[in-house]
């Protein structure tokens, strides 16, 4: 039996329901593939389904407001991911006509899609012979065949890429090609492989030869960036101000309220006399409400600790001109604008109009 009838056979006997799995819709596959990019399955699953429903088509997603598909994806992440997706969904109603192009180059040509992504869509959704090379994937045929750089490197994804494209069953590559990503999820995963019955148990180099932990090398691991964030609900009546989060950096076209940023962690006294605090209050008297705890969130590459400051203003105060360029939205209606998870985390554990639960000065 050879590599592919093994894989397959194992498949048959242990792949998970998933929708995904059950359509060759290529648009229904390309969401799935981008929210699975970075996300669990379990994580991912809930919001594959709520994105389909509200964008059951190309040109539903393709006409919809920003806002409306950045609120979809809140909580997953990578916010470009769902930028590019809006910008194709775009061009393919433009060049064609609203179908899903079917050749393999004119997938990969789309913004925001990789070889990775254009292999899954073309072998799922067509059948066309392209194998899909994911970490999962790496990680199988690193163990597997001892290959052992580091997969980090443009050489090792050649390799990798190589020998994907030989094992691959020309076929069948939409069943090969979900096999070997399901079997490396579940099967052969990084910390707890199942190598005591597996189906590669007499041909597997890495555990014939007890290093099973070495595949695949590690890559070097990147320093992350700490930065601090210090969010100013600034509260007017029943309303507060936000603003649209632009420029080169994380969380673009996400919604977030007056914010203090500082590469240290900063004394109270110090942000009461910062440039900023200035720049939005001037010499107003401002009364400090509440200041939380500092919330962590981990990015890729940066650690955002994050601490909210819930403040008042006099009424009847002149608004400086740094906070004219917010936006003054009702606690009522926060909840429909797109907003970063640790802004999400604080309005949801403090309620409506915001309380003061759990809060440390």
């Amino acid at each position: 039996m050879n590599f592919s009838e093994k894989l397959i056979g194992w498949f048959e006997k242990n792949k998970r329901d998933l929708p995904w799995r059950k359509t060759k819709n290529p648009y229904f596959i390309w969401v799935s593939e981008i929210i699975l990019q970075q996300t669990r399955v379990e994580q991912g699953l809930p919001y594959y389904k709520r994105f389909i429903k509200k964008f059951p088509t190309i040109k539903d997603l393709a006409t919809a407001r920003e806002d409306d598909v950045m609120k979809q994806w809140q909580g997953l992440g990578y916010y470009s991911r769902a930028r590019n997706m809006h910008c194709t969904a775009k061009e393919i109603c433009k060049s064609y006509k609203g179908k899903f192009p079917e050749k393999f180059e004119e997938i990969l040509s789309l913004k925001g899609i990789g070889k990775y992504t254009a292999s899954a869509i073309s072998s799922f959704a067509f059948n066309l012979p392209f194998p899909v090379v994911d970490g999962n994937v790496q990680r199988v045929f690193a163990r597997i065949f001892g290959i052992s750089d580091s997969s980090g490197f443009a050489v090792a994804e050649k390799k990798f890429y190589s020998l994907g494209h030989k094992l691959l069953d020309k076929t069948n590559p939409g069943t090969f090609n979900q096999a070997i990503m399901e079997f490396g999820a579940i099967h052969c995963t990084p910390l707890l492989p199942k190598c005591n019955h597996c189906v590669f148990s007499g041909d597997c180099f890495a555990l014939k030869t007890n290093r099973v932990k070495e595949f695949p090398s590690k890559k070097i691991k990147v320093k992350p960036r700490t930065r601090f964030f210090y969010y100013l609900i600034i509260k007017a009546g029943d309303s507060t101000f936000i603003k649209k989060r632009k420029g080169n950096d994380i969380w673009i076209d996400l919604y977030e309220f007056p914010l203090i940023e500082s590469a240290k962690a900063l004394s109270k006294n110090e942000i009461l006399h910062s440039a900023q605090w200035k720049n939005f209050f001037g010499n107003i008297s401002v009364k400090i409400i509440s200041i939380s705890k500092y919330q962590k969130h981990i990015l890729s590459h940066q650690l955002i600790n994050g601490q909210f400051w819930e403040v008042e203003m006099p009424s009847g105060t002149k608004i400086k001109q740094a906070l004219k360029t917010f936006q003054l939205v009702k606690f009522t209606n926060l909840n429909k604008f797109p907003v970063s998870r640790m802004i999400e985390k604080y309005m949801v554990e403090n309620g409506e109009g915001f309380t003061k639960n759990n809060r440390g000065k």
